[in-house]
């Protein structure tokens, strides 16, 4: 149940308004702290009724009148203070006199008076009705702030990839099938199995198997899933494919196809369809794939075995197997207990003995299994796990499993672990639930819109711990419960960047999220041919995300109490037909786009969206108005635009402002497009603006002490000095992007102070760095805690690998577009011992490069772009490397044609043995 969090949100939201709006409230205030007080024992009751499973129909009625004036009571404040906002167009600060006047007289006082008694006797009336249940009066329990906090520093063990077992047999069968040498149309390699069974992790550990790497000439992997988008496909593919091909945009879906094909047909390629769900799926995208080189795949996952021998009657499909009961027990306790407990008297007999019970009730299936683990990794006693077990066997799951559905048992697994939510955890699970299917959820963004929903209380907020740090640990309880599964790590190797929902379980957060009236998701139909009107309605959910769909949508109408609309349109096909903003008046989240090449003046009436905190505009050419000084609430501003961004420096003077982020498609120029006077005290994201002597005067910039990412634009060498020295202060600051305007030169002194900045992970450096005077390296100023680096238009005449190959957390290494003018690079042995990829791009001076043995141990990824002048390279006891340019046998290897164009490659292994490689071979 979520209603107990809605009403917690609704406390949270009244006592935010008695702080910020204080002065909106005067004369009613005494109302308001009583209805948030009746708010508050209503919230206590909510979570006790939450801890008992059985629930009659009555119960549920008035759980759900709870909520609806839980969220009445939300409207009525917020309502009265927009008539005060709404009533001048000047400036804030000059009207205020005029507002205390006005919302002081008694009409106004009597009239949200009553409308808050009304709500007050409505609850006292609910609270009559329910004399079986203890309400406790003080407000205290399980919400209280210093429990919240303390339960979300619990630390755990981070989520691996490695839970599902028994995977090996599989594996070793799929990978024989994708060897095979079938000179034939279609050659399809299929696996097979319910939801949950572990396909996709399989089909991802043979795409990185190291055989099948070293096959393929090329590789490419999408996700289908129920709403199968062909052209989308075929853009991702031939983008995985064709790397860097811009023009692929403009492609048609029948213009994709032939280019596809023609792409495929002289390699030996093999291409993954995650979750293909209908044959004719695969009958509209199989023209886009040849015959291609003698060996050439398709590797399907599927459900359906029907789709798997339509597509290729030839192959047998591979079926996976469900887990045996020993199979399913060592997967649950992997997952139920620590790692350093395992072999310890916690996993005693009695654990085993309920565990096992419990996990016969998973029937083998690893999903569900390890939601289970993730459940059971939160009960640290044997009473806890024995009262899972009565929910599991007697409980009223037990009829859930009973219905020969067959995911039912799972379905009941999964529904429990939900119910085993914390209140406040609710809500930002069932948020997931907004993302279309098989989305990949980027990890910062959803943490944002958390924010701005109000899932995260401002209360838990601290001098150490930021709201932001409180989303990070409800992910990261939410990922330990394997309630969210890791997509993708961030440049640290360790942090997760992007996450996914499976399917089951967004099933679940949509069945859970419709049944609490929390979210209504929007699909128009999805065809080509007609427009397709979605016309917004007060009938409608307070959340509404509209899918995409390959029809030109027209969104119109009106809904007084929307709080929050995301749209994951194309930008070609939206019409947005709300340009009045009074009709959205409680707005809080808004996601849109524009249509290309136009130039989008945002409409003034935006100001009048007071409640807003989150707003993200994607469009070609975005021109802001002033009147976004009026967006008192806002929390995160989310900028993309292609060619051109206008907006004026009132946005700075928003003080809740935390995130500030503009992104040109096609990279920074050299002109800023904010150059802010004062910056708001609790800016943590700040890219980009322009530096000048006002910013350096009033130094504001080191007075922001929650700043973690900033984007910096230098255009005179006197200003960088200052600027760096200021950075020194900021204790949190992880994230820098530095960018000094064409004809600037700093120099080594200038950017020393950035040696003292020992947080600092990530780096961009855009511009020409003077060659300093005497023995430093001009690279020298480096701090040792850098993880990621990006050098360009550096023009540096040192070798930079001097300098970067002793930086201990180095990863991730970027030298693009003139970084180095040099003609020979060295990596010495033993250099660059954490390197995980590394890129050289536009070196238009690099004759020879030698690496030397030991250099580069973890090395994964090698990119080489027109690095057309190298001559000579030399590679030594770089075995791995070696082997995929020299190959075996005779053969190229896969990574040969990188270096095809180098007159002179020579590979030492070691003891004396070398072999010089002709490229003409």
């Amino acid at each position: 149940m979520a209603a107990e969090a809605i009403v917690s949100l609704a406390v949270e939201r009244i006592s935010d308004l008695l702080i910020h709006e204080a002065l909106f409230l005067k004369g009613v205030k005494e109302q308001v702290e009583s209805l948030k007080d009746e708010l508050k024992r209503m919230q206590c009751f909510l979570e006790d009724v939450d801890l008992r499973p059985e629930q009659d129909k009555r119960l549920r009625n008035r759980v759900s009148e709870i909520r609806d004036l839980a969220h009445d009571a939300e409207d009525v404040i917020d309502s009265f203070i927009l008539k005060g906002i709404h009533l001048h167009q000047g400036d804030f600060h000059g009207v205020v006199k005029r507002f205390t006047s006005i919302f002081t007289k008694p009409f106004h006082q009597h009239k949200i008076g009553v409308q808050i008694k009304a709500i007050q006797t409505k609850l006292k009336s609910i609270c009559e009705t329910l004399p079986a249940y203890e309400i406790s009066g003080d407000g205290a329990g399980s919400s209280s702030v210093s429990s919240m906090q303390q339960r979300l520093r619990k630390t755990f063990s981070h989520v691996e990839q490695e839970d599902i077992v028994s995977l090996e047999v599989s594996t070793k069968d799929v990978v024989a099938q994708l060897m095979t040498e079938e000179d034939r149309l279609h050659a399809v390699v299929s696996i097979v199995g319910m939801g949950g069974i572990g396909k996709t992790t399989l089909a991802r550990k043979v795409y990185n198997h190291v055989d099948v790497k070293w096959r393929f000439d090329c590789l490419a992997w999408v996700s289908i899933s129920q709403q199968c988008k062909p052209r989308e496909v075929l853009h991702d593919v031939l983008m995985k494919i064709q790397p860097g091909g811009e023009s692929i945009d403009k492609l048609n879906e029948n213009q994709m196809i032939r280019s596809l094909s023609d792409v495929l047909k002289e390699k030996r390629y093999l291409v993954v369809f995650d979750d293909v769900w209908r044959n004719e799926q695969w009958d509209i995208l199989k023209p886009a794939f040849p015959r291609g080189k003698k060996g050439s795949k398709i590797l399907f996952t599927t459900r359906n075995k029907d789709v798997a021998l339509h597509a290729d009657p030839y192959n047998s499909p591979i079926e996976l197997p469900l887990l045996s009961d020993d199979e399913s027990w060592n997967l649950l306790s992997r997952k139920a207990f620590p790692r350093n407990q395992m072999n310890s008297t916690v996993c005693s007999k009695e654990f085993e003995k309920l565990g096992r019970e419990m996990v016969k009730k998973c029937g083998g299936l690893p999903l569900a299994i390890v939601v289970l683990g993730g459940l059971l990794a939160t009960k640290q006693t044997q009473g806890q796990w024995e009262m899972v077990h009565r929910n599991i066997l007697q409980g009223p799951l037990k009829g859930f499993q009973s219905q020969g559905h067959p995911y039912g048992a799972v379905n009941a697994i999964l529904a429990l672990s939900y119910n085993d939510l914390p209140y406040h955890l609710k809500p930002c699970f069932l948020y997931l639930g907004h993302y279309p299917e098989d989305w990949e959820i980027s990890k910062k963004e959803l943490i944002r819109l958390w924010i701005a929903e109000g899932f995260i209380s401002p209360s838990l907020e601290s001098r150490e711990m930021l709201m932001e740090d409180v989303g990070e640990q409800i992910f990261e309880e939410l990922m330990n419960r394997s309630l969210v599964q890791l997509s993708r790590r961030d440049y640290t190797g360790t942090n997760v960047k992007t996450c996914r929902l499976h399917d089951l379980l967004r099933d679940l957060c949509i069945d859970k999220a419709r049944e609490e009236n929390f979210l209504e998701i929007v699909q128009p139909p999805w065809t080509e041919s007609d427009e397709s009107d979605v016309t917004l309605a007060k009938s409608m959910l307070r959340r509404i995300s509209i899918h995409p769909t390959k029809r030109y949508v027209c969104l119109k109408g009106e809904h007084k109490k929307l709080r929050s609309l995301l749209l994951f349109q194309n930008e070609e096909l939206i019409e947005l037909h709300i340009s009045k903003c009074q009709n959205f008046k409680f707005l809080r989240v808004l996601t849109v786009v524009a249509n290309a090449f136009v130039e989008w003046h945002v409409s003034s009436e935006i100001g009048n969206l007071h409640h807003l905190r989150y707003l993200r505009l994607y469009g070609d050419t975005i021109m802001f108005p002033r009147a976004i000084r009026r967006l008192k609430s806002l929390h995160t501003l989310y900028l993309q635009y292609d060619i051109g961004i206008a907006i004026p420096d009132v946005v700075f003077e928003l003080e809740r402002l935390r995130h500030i982020v503009l992104r040109c498609r096609f990279g920074v120029g050299d002109e800023p497009c904010m150059r802010p006077r004062l910056i708001p005290k609790n800016i943590e994201t700040l890219e980009y603006i322009g530096v000048d002597e006002e910013l350096i005067k009033n130094k504001s910039l080191q007075r922001s002490r929650n700043l973690q990412s900033l984007g910096l634009i230098f255009e005179r060498a006197e200003d960088v000095k200052p600027i760096l020295l200021s950075l020194m202060e900021l204790q949190r600051l992880a994230s820098l992007y530095i960018k000094f305007k064409r004809g600037l030169t700093p120099s080594y002194p200038e950017l020393e102070p950035l040696s003292q900045c020992h947080r600092l992970s990530k780096l961009k450096l855009d511009g020409k760095i003077k060659d300093p005077q005497g023995s430093h390296h001009v690279l020298k100023f480096l701090p040792p805690s850098i993880i990621k680096l990006n050098l360009s238009d550096c023009w540096m005449s040192q070798d930079p690998m001097v300098v970067l190959e002793k930086l201990p957390c180095l990863r991730i290494l970027r030298l693009r577009s003139h970084a180095y003018e040099g003609s020979k690079m060295i990596c010495s042995a033993n250099g660059f011992p954490q390197l995980d990829s590394l890129e050289l791009q536009h070196l238009y001076y690099l004759k020879e490069w030698e690496i030397e043995e030991g250099a580069m141990p973890h090395l994964r990824s090698l990119w080489l772009k027109y690095i057309t002048t190298l001559q000579e390279l030399k590679l030594t006891g770089l075995f791995g490397m070696a082997e995929r340019i020299e190959g075996i046998d005779g053969r190229e290897g896969e990574d040969f044609y990188k270096v095809r164009h180098i007159p002179h490659i020579q590979i030492n292994h070691g003891q004396g043995q070398s072999q010089d490689t002709s490229s003409t071979r």
